[in-house]
C-alpha cells in the first residue's frame, strides 16, 4: 500500500510539474496564454480521473509550490484558484458514485455524480475565482478608467480626427466594467469544461477511468437551481458598484454553462438529420461572430434543465451497459 501511495503521489507530482510549466509558458507567451492556461488543467484532470484524489492533491501542491518558487506566492495563489483547484474538484466530483438503489434504482447498478451538478460546481468555482482575483488586482472603476483612457488615447494617435464625446466615454467605461468579468468568467468556464471533456476521453481510451464515458449531448444540462442563481446575478447588475460587478461575473459564468447545455441540446435534437453537420457549423460560427445567435442558444439551455444520472453495473454483476436516468 505504501509503495502504491508513493507511486500515486509521484505521478501526481509529475502532473503538477507539467501544469506549472504550462502556466509559466503562458506567462511568457501572451499570444497563447489563454490556451496554455486552460491546457494546464489537463494534467490535474488526467491524474484525478485516472489515479484518484491523492494524485490530484499531489499535483495541485506541486504546481502551486513550483509557481510560488518560480514567480511569487501571489501568482501561485491565482494559479491555484483559477485552474488547479477547479480541475482537482471536477475530477473528485466525476469519481463520486453510490448504489443506484439509494436513488430508487436497480440494486445491481451504480449511480455516478450527475454531469449537470458538475457543471454547476464549475460555474460556481470560476465565479469565486474571478471575484477573488479581481480583489487581488484591484479591479474596479479606477482601473477601467485608466484602461479605457489608454485605449482611446492610442486610437486618437492613430486617427487624429477621433474625438470621443465625454458621455460616450463614460458609457463605454460603465459597459467595459461589467463586460470584462462576464466575458472572462464565461470563457474560463467553457475552456475548463473543454479540458474536462478532453481528459475524460483520454482517460476512457486508456482504460484507467473510473467513470463511464457519457453521451454528452443527452447528459449535459444545467441544474434547475442554476436558473435562480443566473437571475439573481442578472438583477444584481442593475444595483451598480460591487454588486453589479459580482452580478456580471455570475451572469458570465452561469450564462456560459447554459450556453454549453444549449449546444449539447442542439447536438442531441439534430441527431439523424441530413442537415445536422452544416447546421451545427453555422450555429457555432454565428455564435462566435454575433450575439443574437448565442443568445438564442443560451435560451435553449435555459429551457432544458434537468439531471441525467449515469448508471453502470457493479463490477461483479453481469448486467446491461450504461443507461441514463433523468430526474
Amino acid at each position: 500500500m505504501k509503495q502504491l501511495n508513493a507511486k500515486t503521489l509521484g505521478i501526481g507530482a509529475l502532473a503538477g510539474l507539467t501544469a506549472a510549466l504550462l502556466v509559466l509558458g503562458a506567462s511568457m507567451q501572451p499570444s497563447f496564454s489563454a490556451v496554455l492556461y486552460a491546457a494546464s488543467a489537463l494534467p490535474i484532470l488526467l491524474v484525478g480521473l485516472g489515479w484518484g484524489n491523492m494524485a490530484a492533491i499531489s499535483a495541485i501542491v506541486t504546481a502551486a509550490t513550483v509557481g510560488a518558487i518560480a514567480i511569487s506566492p501571489s501568482f501561485a495563489l491565482m494559479m491555484t484558484l483559477v485552474t488547479l483547484l477547479p480541475a482537482g474538484w471536477l475530477s473528485h466530483l466525476a469519481n463520486l458514485a453510490r448504489p443506484a438503489s439509494e436513488l430508487g434504482g436497480p440494486d445491481h447498478l451504480i449511480a455516478w455524480y450527475p454531469l449537470s451538478d458538475i457543471l454547476l460546481h464549475l460555474c460556481g468555482l470560476v465565479t469565486i475565482a474571478v471575484i477573488v482575483v479581481g480583489l487581488m488586482i484591484g479591479y474596479g472603476p479606477d482601473l477601467i478608467d485608466r484602461l479605457v483612457d489608454v485605449m482611446f488615447g492610442s486610437l486618437a494617435q492613430q486617427q487624429p480626427e477621433f474625438s470621443p464625446d465625454p458621455a460616450v466615454t463614460a458609457q463605454t467605461k460603465s459597459l467595459v466594467l461589467l463586460m470584462l468579468p462576464a466575458i472572462q468568467g464565461g470563457m474560463w468556464v467553457v475552456m475548463l469544461f473543454a479540458a474536462y471533456y478532453i481528459a475524460t476521453r483520454i482517460v476512457s481510451a486508456s482504460g484507467r477511468g473510473l467513470r463511464p464515458r457519457e453521451d454528452i449531448p443527452s447528459a449535459l444540462r444545467m441544474n434547475r437551481n442554476s436558473i435562480f442563481v443566473f437571475l439573481v446575478g442578472l438583477a444584481a447588475t442593475f444595483f451598480g458598484g460591487m454588486p453589479a460587478m459580482i452580478g456580471a461575473t455570475v451572469v458570465g459564468t452561469f450564462g456560459a454553462g447554459f450556453l454549453l447545455s444549449g449546444f449539447a441540446a442542439l447536438h442531441f435534437r439534430t441527431r439523424g438529420r441530413d442537415w445536422r453537420l452544416p447546421a451545427l457549423i453555422l450555429c457555432y460560427l454565428a455564435s462566435l461572430i454575433l450575439m443574437v445567435p448565442a443568445f438564442f442558444i443560451l435560451v435553449v439551455g435555459l429551457s432544458d434543465t434537468r439531471k441525467a444520472i449515469a448508471l453502470t453495473p457493479h463490477k461483479d454483476v453481469d448486467a446491461p451497459k450504461q443507461t441514463d436516468t433523468k430526474i
